[in-house]
């Protein structure tokens, strides 16, 4: 099998749900980083072998197979085909899975992959059956949450202080230039928006510790602790060692792993645990031995439970803020955290990234990267 590498990765900030993203239709969306990568790496887009995205919702206006739609509309050759996958909140993620499988086969050279949601436009939800087949589970993921937080004992505090410290990270890296780089600016409804909208710091903590339970009357979780509904986009240019040579690209990461992993159904939230795990295995690598970790924060419990049972450095864990501060843009949060993740292992000079997901009906993506 072949070397897969991490040549660019651009996203654009995020959106809060009815804010400066929300007038744009998701295929234009989709264009503002996909013309982004393209325009910083010296490559003739007739040479892409497929662009790979993830919708989590694709229906309506991200229906009709959305990935061929924005390379059309993002201009490129018709030549350059394009598919779109949904393996729910790990889609982006999985998309660059996807991508670099194709490439270590042999049979592709050079894949953009990545993700797009507009949740502000295109509900969360509206593609799902209007009765469930009995059998199915169909607990909603708020209770898997609070299930997650009785299961490790996770407390009010804890996770309201986690909530605080998202914020407060993502607040220090946006004023600190740390996103600049990754972020391709978009001209959304109130002028050019350059940065993430979901920050608020300094954060209230009065009224997050105030806040009523989200999903369970006697709950832990709340609206602090779960993530943001969001709009956004990102996209990643994959190839390999061939391609580097052919087009001259500076490769930035290498993929050392790519897992996927299923687990319980109703309990939902814990595949990142033994996604983690997995990768960590297959990559003969211990937890200490990664630098920076991206684990989707779609509720607090997901990261407090995965940090009790993998005993990681908790600096290393979210550096930047997750998606509580910044939002999570379902089928593009995947390839938002791999951006965020080689962007800070280049900052901080670290060597290996771990980011994993979890996943609805209980699934989790997990991938281990080497920065070059």
């Amino acid at each position: 099998m072949g070397e897969v590498y991490l040549v660019d990765a651009v996203r654009t900030p995020i959106g809060r749900r009815g804010g400066s993203l929300s007038e744009i239709p998701p295929v234009r969306l989709g264009a503002y980083p996909l013309r982004a990568l393209l325009a910083r790496n010296p490559i003739d887009p007739a040479t892409l072998d497929d662009v790979i995205l993830g919708c989590v919702t694709p229906v309506g206006e991200q229906g009709a197979n959305l990935a061929r739609l924005v390379v059309l509309y993002a201009g490129l050759p018709h030549s350059v085909p394009g598919v779109q996958l949904n393996r729910m909140c790990g889609s982006g993620q999985q998309a660059i899975h996807f991508g670099a499988q194709a490439i270590a086969s042999g049979d592709m050279e050079l894949v953009v992959a990545g993700g797009v949601e507009s949740m502000s436009r295109v509900a969360m939800g509206s593609d799902w059956p209007t009765t469930w087949l009995e059998g199915l589970p169909t607990v909603m993921q708020g209770i898997s949450a609070e299930m997650m937080a009785a299961k490790w004992s996770l407390s009010r505090s804890l996770l309201d202080d986690m909530a605080i410290e998202s914020h407060r990270r993502a607040a220090l890296a946006r004023d600190g230039g740390y996103f600049d780089s990754q972020i391709a600016p978009v001209e959304g409804k109130s002028g050019l928006l350059t940065q993430d909208e979901g920050i608020r710091w300094p954060a209230d903590e009065a009224k997050v510790r105030n806040l009523r339970p989200a999903f369970k009357e006697d709950g832990v979780v709340t609206a602090a602790g779960s993530s943001q509904i969001s709009d956004g986009a990102a996209m990643v240019l994959l190839a390999s060692e061939s391609a580097l040579k052919t087009h001259g690209l500076m490769p930035r990461a290498r993929l050392v792993t790519r897992v996927v992993v299923g687990s319980d159904p109703e309990l939902m939230l814990d595949g990142p645990i033994p996604a983690s795990r997995r990768a960590l295995e297959r990559a003969g690598l211990t937890i200490h031995d990664i630098d920076v970790i991206e684990i989707n924060e779609a509720f607090a419990p997901v990261v407090a439970a995965w940090q009790k049972e993998l005993e990681a450095n908790p600096a290393r864990v979210n550096p930047n803020g997750g998606a509580m501060a910044l939002g999570h843009p379902l089928g593009a949060s995947g390839a938002v955290l791999m951006a965020k993740l080689l962007n800070e292992l280049e900052r901080s000079g670290g060597r290996y990234g771990l980011q994993s997901m979890c996943i609805g009906h209980g699934m989790a993506t997990a991938t281990i990267i080497e920065r070059l």
